[in-house]
């Protein structure tokens, strides 16, 4: 089915043959394998092709559907999602019947700065190069963080070493240097912090992969950056521990810049 179905919020099933059909609130056959999502307001978007790719590498290794089929799901996909309007759509694929679906959802507000909780969470995701299986730990991990006061929680591994937010990856500034963790570390790949870090390379700004607790955060600009909102700056750690959160004064530029790449997205579906 092509062209654009629905405006209102809702799971559309995907079948070979008949496309994208609009179903009732699916019943819940176990975590999902894989799922994507990003921001789409006025029919924009920033780095459509690289969650394109993200997704269809998860499903391949996931044992999903084959390649053409995984296409062509994803130009139905295209075709679908609304022009108009702010909204924040999800593709998934399902554990038990390996369904591929599209979710549509309203982008709620977007923020500019955020708090923290300052207590590192233990990461106890099954999956956490790949984005679905764990989406119910995450949020119980979001959740904990809100009960706190703070509207985020952070991920650390055995040793405190930041990992990443419940919903976002983690970038903080060492004096000139736009810092990470480590690759090797159990790390969601995500696009905008890919994007950002290839702005500085090409720019000439100085990156580094490196382990830090969340005590050694303190006073540093601290971002949580993710699809839906882009650049975050931390603005208050919230917990028992006392941290201080450094002043952000990178992060207004570097929003700018993020709400610049946004993109049409195609009107040739064969080529998305």
């Amino acid at each position: 089915m092509t062209g654009q179905l629905t405006l209102r919020e809702g799971w559309l099933t995907w079948t070979p043959g008949r496309g994208l059909t609009a179903e009732p609130e699916p019943v819940p056959d176990g975590p999902l394998l894989v799922a994507d999502s990003w921001l789409v307001r006025d029919g924009r978007v920033r780095g459509y092709g690289r969650h394109r790719e993200r997704f269809l590498h998860a499903c391949a290794e996931s044992g999903g559907p084959g390649p053409r089929r995984l296409v062509r799901f994803w130009q139905d996909v295209t075709a679908a999602l609304p022009r108009t309007g702010a909204w924040f759509p999800r593709v998934e694929l399902t554990a038990e019947s390996l369904e591929l679906r599209l979710r549509l959802r309203h982008a709620p507000p977007l923020g500019t700065e955020i708090r923290v909780w300052s207590v590192g969470q233990p990461d106890l995701r099954t999956a956490p190069r790949r984005k679905g299986p764990d989406l119910d730990i995450l949020a119980r991990v979001r959740g904990r963080a809100v009960e706190e006061g703070a509207q985020e929680g952070v991920l650390v591994d055995p040793s405190g070493v930041v990992l990443e937010s419940a919903t976002a990856s983690v970038l903080w500034w060492e004096g000139d240097t736009l810092c990470q963790p480590p690759p090797r570390l159990p790390l969601l790949p995500g696009v905008t912090a890919a994007l950002i870090q290839e702005r500085a390379l090409h720019t000439g700004i100085r990156t580094a992969h490196r382990e830090r607790t969340l005590p050694e955060l303190a006073d540093r600009e601290v971002w949580l950056v993710n699809a839906l909102h882009g650049i975050r700056p931390v603005t208050g750690w919230i917990g028992e521990q006392t941290t201080t959160a450094g002043p952000a004064v990178r992060a207004e530029e570097w929003r700018k810049w993020l709400d610049g790449l946004t993109e049409p997205l195609p009107n040739n579906t064969g080529n998305n």
